[in-house]
């Protein structure tokens, strides 16, 4: 079920915040389980024994883990193993084989394996919490409910923002729910769904036109317009649900980190990744990176543990080769910033421009390999960029790709990626106020108007 569909708007959620919130307390938690297991069973009811299996896997493993002390490493390493081997299986099964036949020239036949929604999300979930029990950061929770409540939630369900455990297991034990919370919830879940039926799905048809389109068929100047509509369909339609995930464990009396910060106005590319999908970077910071030696060992380390981090965060988001690359292409940014020290940020004002624009570069191409099917796509679609490439058979002009409307969406989307309307839903002037809550009307009317005539509703970060 999608946060921006007519199912989930106007049917689902209004039956769960009414049920939620004019219950007694006790039953918050029953009923936000049932609401996220039917959540998560509308689209594909036969994935959710894979989602339950995960949860009593970590259950049993956790209470090892407390319970045998001496031998607690053997149970977390035993319980990571099923919950990586269930994630390989799933996500990176037929792509191992089909690198294996072209490699050695075997014929090893591929299985109908479908990815089920969300499962690299709730598996980091998951090993968040085996690992925390581990290292004493929380006790194991003996109620299985409980635990289930936390990796199958549904607002941050199927992607993100990735919830570790220590950060919420008192949220579920208590949590205060009141008009505050639920008011400033409703203002971010109506962002984010602005963002992405009004942003993300505008600049993405244009994305799509150019891109499903041979690369050496269209002019440097498209492949720009293809490449920077991209940039903003990808940002707009992941922060975009983040938002509305945040916001509605607002309504529900959690509060999930922050999960995007105006990549876009970073200066070096590891300023983007600190504030690019927030809780991926720091889940592999706190459980990958640190554990491997982080920054402490020596410099020839540090830089080798940067490249696994990076390599995995690629390989992470998904069963290609433009994904291994796409995650080394950022890991030798970041290492080569640490090298020089690019990344520090004491420079004047006229530096500060030039490395912007540098890291401007550096994501948009990283994102074309993103969003390519295969790195030969990719690698024609860089040239091109480039005017590196002969061009041939040219169909359509410029304006086939974007109309008025287009062209203003992508100057909003360039505009709102800038923290000019930070913070706006939390003015305290009453003039100020009344004019934010208008506009967020508006706003959800034109974006239910848009989920009630749109067949284009696509979200990207499903297939992760």
């Amino acid at each position: 079920m999608l946060f921006s569909s007519m199912t989930f708007v106007f049917m689902f959620l209004p039956v769960v915040c009414a049920l939620y919130l004019l219950s007694n307390k006790r039953f918050h938690n029953p009923i936000l389980l049932a609401a996220s297991i039917i959540f998560y069973a509308w689209g594909e009811p036969k994935y959710l024994a894979i989602m339950l299996l995960t949860i009593l896997i970590n259950y049993a493993g956790a209470i090892a883990v407390e319970k045998f002390n001496s031998h607690k490493k053997f149970w977390l390493i035993s319980t990571i193993v099923v919950d990586l081997g269930l994630l390989i299986y799933f996500k990176y099964f037929n792509f191992i084989i089909d690198n294996i036949n072209n490699l050695f020239h075997a014929h090893i036949n591929a299985l109908d394996v479908i990815m089920p929604i969300g499962i690299s999300f709730y598996t980091f979930q998951a090993l968040s919490y085996v690992i925390d029990v581990f290292r004493g950061d929380c006790k194991a929770q003996k109620d299985v409910y409980k635990l289930a409540l936390y990796i199958c939630l549904f607002p941050q369900l199927i992607a993100g923002p990735i919830v570790k455990y220590h950060d919420v297991a008192e949220q579920i034990e208590d949590r205060e729910v009141n008009f505050d919370k639920v008011n400033i919830g409703v203002k971010r879940f109506i962002i984010g769904l602005s963002k992405k039926m009004l942003i993300a799905n505008t600049l993405g048809a244009i994305a799509d036109k150019i891109f499903t389109q041979p690369a050496d068929t269209f002019s440097p100047l498209v492949a720009w317009l293809g490449s920077i509509s991209y940039t903003l369909q990808l940002y707009y339609d992941f922060s975009g649900y983040s938002d509305m995930a945040i916001g509605l464990g607002l309504i529900f009396g959690f509060q999930f980190m922050e999960n995007f910060n105006y990549p876009y106005i970073s200066k070096s590319i590891t300023e983007f990744w600190r504030r690019w999908h927030i809780s991926l970077s720091t889940w592999f910071k706190q459980y990958l990176y640190i554990p491997l030696g982080g920054n402490r060992i020596n410099k020839n380390r540090t830089y080798i543990n940067l490249g696994i981090v990076f390599l995995l965060t690629g390989v992470w988001h998904g069963a290609s080769w433009n994904f291994v690359f796409w995650g080394l292409w950022n890991g030798f940014f970041i290492i080569l910033e640490k090298m020089t020290g690019w990344h520090n940020d004491t420079d004047k004002v006229p530096v500060k421009i030039l490395k912007h624009i540098y890291t401007i570069f550096v994501f948009v191409l990283g994102w074309v390999m993103f969003r390519a099917d295969n790195m030969t796509y990719a690698w024609t679609y860089l040239k091109n960029m480039f005017g590196l490439v002969p061009v041939h058979d040219i169909t359509y002009t410029m304006m086939y790709y974007v109309d008025n409307v287009e062209i203003v969406t992508l100057l909003a989307g360039i505009l709102c990626a800038m923290p000019i309307f930070k913070n706006m839903i939390y003015v305290e002037n009453k003039a100020a106020k009344l004019a934010v809550n208008v506009w967020l009307m508006v706003l959800f009317i034109l974006s239910s108007a848009a989920i009630a005539a749109s067949t284009y509703n696509p979200f990207i970060y499903f297939r992760f």
